[in-house]
């Protein structure tokens, strides 16, 4: 007779594949986790975690939210996250910049999800590309607007506030959420998972910026980890395009990690990983309660590691200055068009992406025949496979 296996809880099972789900749903397990304690420690670990996140903003919009469609309860949603470079509070103090307290947008991506929650991705928005920023209004006052500047001041001269209001204002795309996150919460989130794994293509010295990084696969925590994303002089010869590409790669292999049976089973990891988060997160109001971000996770319960992939606004070399700045291209409005629509990316946006399922040092997958698509060819031959090979390489990412 074979043996019988294990019993499902037995925590030497391995976690089914529908269990390798979003971030998010981290906190759903987190959920599992304090429900074995006692009544009083329920309380008072929900407790804890909601004195931790500040109360949320209404958010003001610029365009109105699409209705949802008759076959259901559900619509797209759209989730605008921004990394701050604010150097005020604990943890924060990294080096001698922003002495000011002044804060900028170090990292926006837009983070579309279909209305059936099967599939999801990440928009990069370089924070240097040149836009028209439209006027915005931010606890009732008036900003003012400003053409042919950097993407980023938004952030600068309005929050989080006015980063969504010219998000929609330049793409016409209705934003449901925002999520802010400062340089102490990215540290703590990926300390709490044990480090996230990257490959580093070459060694870097940098004493300049106090960087170093030995070639090859490792796993980096703390402060290794925020110069890894933020690096753009070494690493990366594209500079700012470059360390998009490597953030976006670096925020798959955490996902794939904190989603992973090894963070999920273990309790400490998860509610590590939650008080993480929620010591450090600014959220709109919809999203200002451990219950609330709960039910957040819920909504991604049927989006695989397979189906997250991120990208690129697609940018151009500024008409104006063309060795120094850049512009978004004219194809990011099919994107744009493509997010309003809730339109998978097809093979002309795809081509490029990183996926959450990817394995560290490997190209993102592009074959795939649902992916859909109204142009490109997929990047399906090999001069195509061996050019983002160099484009990675470039990035300071292995190929």
């Amino acid at each position: 007779m074979t043996d019988a296996p294990p019993p499902a809880d037995d925590p030497s099972r391995p976690l089914p594949p529908t269990h390798r789900r979003a971030v998010w749903t981290t906190i759903v397990a987190s959920q599992l986790v304090v429900a074995l304690l006692t009544a009083s420690g329920v309380f008072w670990v929900h407790r804890s975690w909601n004195d931790r996140i500040d109360e949320g903003d209404v958010v003001s919009h610029v365009v109105d939210k699409p209705e949802t469609a008759d076959d259901g309860p559900q619509g797209p949603m759209n989730i605008l996250v921004m990394g701050s470079d604010t150097r005020v509070g604990e943890g924060n103090g990294i080096d001698g910049e922003n002495a000011d307290g002044s804060q900028r947008s170090d990292t926006v991506i837009l983070v579309h999800v279909s209305a059936d929650r099967t599939n999801a991705y990440g928009v990069s928005m370089p924070r240097d590309a040149i836009v028209d920023r439209p006027e915005c209004r931010v606890d009732g006052k008036k900003i003012e607007g400003e053409d042919g500047v950097r993407f980023n001041t938004a952030f600068s001269v309005g929050g989080p506030q006015c980063t969504v209001q010219t998000v929609e204002k330049l793409t016409g795309i209705y934003i449901d959420h925002f999520l802010v996150l400062d340089f102490r919460g990215f540290k703590d989130m990926v300390d709490a998972v044990g480090g996230v794994e990257v490959c580093i293509p070459f060694e870097v010295d940098d004493p300049e910026h106090d960087i170093f990084f030995d070639a090859g696969t490792q796993t980096l925590t703390g402060d290794d980890a925020l110069n890894y994303v933020r690096e753009r002089y070494k690493l990366s010869v594209t500079g700012d395009l470059g360390r998009m590409k490597r953030q976006q790669a670096f925020i798959a292999s955490m996902i794939s990690k904190v989603s992973s049976a090894g963070t999920l089973s273990q309790p400490k990891k998860v509610i590590d990983f939650v008080n993480a988060v929620t010591s450090s997160i600014r959220v709109d109001q919809d999203l200002d309660s451990v219950g609330k971000l709960v039910d957040l996770a819920m909504e991604f319960r049927d989006t695989g590691l397979e189906a997250i992939k991120f990208v690129t606004v697609p940018v151009v070399p500024d008409p104006d200055n063309p060795e120094v700045t850049l512009v978004w291209a004219d194809s990011a409005d099919r994107l744009w068009r493509r997010i309003a629509q809730d339109q998978k990316l097809g093979k002309d946006f795809r081509a490029d992406s990183i996926g959450a399922d990817d394995g560290v040092g490997t190209e993102g997958q592009d074959d795939d025949p649902s992916a859909g698509g109204n142009g490109g060819d997929g990047g399906g031959n090999a001069d195509n496979r061996a050019e983002r090979a160099e484009q990675r390489r470039q990035a300071g990412l292995c190929a």
